[in-house]
């Protein structure tokens, strides 16, 4: 059985539907997930990039598109109130459910705080009342405030940049990052033992050199 690493926001719609999509895009794969809160932004700020959402072509698109492949997946999907909005408080919140010291939120967790965003009828996902009412359902072992359960957040954020994570959805499994929703049926086949990841293809498609770097 593999271990696989799902790093995500839940400001993220492309997270909240591959959480959805996932059991379904690996069925018949050997695996287990450990999830991984992370803050979008501070992995943005490390590389020196913009959000989706902040670059308003960009956003327009991100969000047709979002609304699209939930059509197609038949899922849920609804804007919030704002977006981009300031994650952290449901950041922290998945931390503090955290089963242990060393452990991460289970899959309930964070199922109820990604449709705390997306099912909500574009509630306001930090209304201060909605956002009691989800901490006093998941009933979190620690305070979401506290200063431990902030620095979880933060060392797995670094954490996750030290790996390679550039963005929200990604799944890291054997050292390997496999990087949003379109990429889950490409992590099936590595799961299931598609020759190709052995064969050395996946280290030569990263070989090319930069020809040229764009000045800032």
């Amino acid at each position: 059985m593999k271990t696989l690493s799902f790093y995500f926001d839940p400001i993220s719609p492309y997270a909240a539907l591959a959480f959805e999509r996932l059991p379904e895009a690996l069925a018949g794969c050997s695996y287990e997930v450990e999830y991984r809160p992370v803050l979008f932004a501070a992995i943005l700020h490390a590389l020196g990039q913009k959000g989706p959402a902040e670059i308003e072509s960009k956003r327009h698109w991100t969000y047709r598109q979002v609304a699209w492949l939930a059509h197609q997946q038949g899922q849920v999907l609804d804007l919030p109130a704002q977006h981009p909005f300031n994650p952290l408080p449901l950041l922290r919140t998945a931390w503090a459910c955290a089963s242990g010291p060393s452990g991460t939120p289970n899959r309930l967790v964070v199922e109820k705080i990604f449709h705390h965003v997306w099912r909500a009828a574009g509630a306001d996902a930090n209304d201060a009342a909605r956002l009691e009412a989800l901490r006093q359902d998941l009933a979190p072992a620690q305070a979401p405030e506290s200063e431990p359960v902030k620095q979880r957040l933060r060392d797995a954020t670094e954490q996750a940049i030290q790996r390679g994570v550039f963005g929200v959805p990604t799944f890291e499994v054997d050292g390997r990052l496999f990087w949003g929703q379109d990429a889950l049926p490409m992590l099936a086949a590595y799961l299931k033992g598609d020759p190709w990841f052995a064969s050395g293809a996946w280290e030569a498609a990263a070989g090319a050199r930069p020809g040229v770097a764009r000045r800032h």
